[in-house]
């Protein structure tokens, strides 16, 4: 075995597979449950649609409804003689959307249906709600578009930094702030929606918005505290290992007597 085969089996052999899920199972897998739910993704990697993963493909087709929704301001209809306009529909949409998202990881831990589907789709339906619905406010002139810069640039950031981390064969854990965005960025969104009928929200909206982008630049700064501290140990580690050398003891030449 090379000496690079030998360093390659010890970056491997050395990460735990408790943090595992943080990378890459997002909601699904807690980090002290995962040992126990390892068994479960095998056995249930055979049916890949199931509630779950339905759930998260449900949240996915949300986005284009949302969208549409938002910037056609249409539906308006009466029930009943009760008028309910475009943004109770995209309050709704939204709020239906979210919930899903609690969903999912609720059922997949629970019924231990933890799919690798799943783990790809989960976070990327994520990204897409609330790209969608922030975009589709800034069209509406109901938010400013530097802070949904900020916002989507924020997962961004937190996805290369992890890609990155990856690669070096570690892993970035999820950050309660990150949780904590999540929901402020919904309840700013539901705010911001009914701000097009009713203007006096236009405060609780811009303070949620505002708590959504302080949230998003202190997550985004925690994920790069940590990104840089493992990935500083790995390449001290690599330099460390790279500096022994080992020196073969050279033979001194015998010395000439001389006459």
């Amino acid at each position: 075995m090379t000496s690079q085969r030998r360093h390659t089996f010890l970056i491997v052999s050395n990460l735990d597979t408790r943090t595992v899920d943080s990378l890459h199972y997002g909601d699904y897998i807690q980090t002290d449950e995962w040992r126990a739910l390892r068994p479960a993704l095998s056995s249930s990697s055979e049916n890949e649609m199931n509630l779950p993963n339905s759930l998260t493909v449900l949240r996915i087709f949300f986005v284009p409804l949302l969208v549409v929704v938002l910037l056609t301001r249409q539906p308006n209809w009466n029930f009943w003689g009760l008028p309910i306009h475009f943004e109770v529909w995209g309050v709704l949409i939204l709020l239906v959307a979210a919930a899903t998202d609690a969903m999912d990881g609720y059922f997949a831990r629970k019924r231990r249906e933890i799919t690798t589907l799943g783990i790809l789709l989960d976070p990327i339906a994520d990204k897409l709600l609330i790209s969608a619905a922030f975009i589709s406010l800034v069209s509406m002139g109901l938010v400013q578009a530097w802070m949904v810069v900020i916002i989507i640039g924020r997962e961004f950031i937190v996805v290369g930094l992890r890609e990155i981390a990856s690669v070096e064969g570690l892993v970035i854990p999820a950050s309660p702030l990150g949780k904590t965005k999540m929901v402020l960025q919904v309840l700013a969104g539901c705010a911001v929606i009914l701000t097009a009928k009713y203007p006096a929200l236009k405060t609780l909206g811009t303070t949620l918005l505002w708590l959504v982008v302080v949230s998003a630049v202190l997550s985004a700064m925690h994920y790069f505290q940590m990104f840089w501290s493992q990935i500083n140990f790995r390449v001290q580690e690599r330099r460390r290992r790279s500096s022994l050398v080992i020196v073969e003891p050279k033979e001194k030449p015998q010395d000439v007597l001389t006459r």
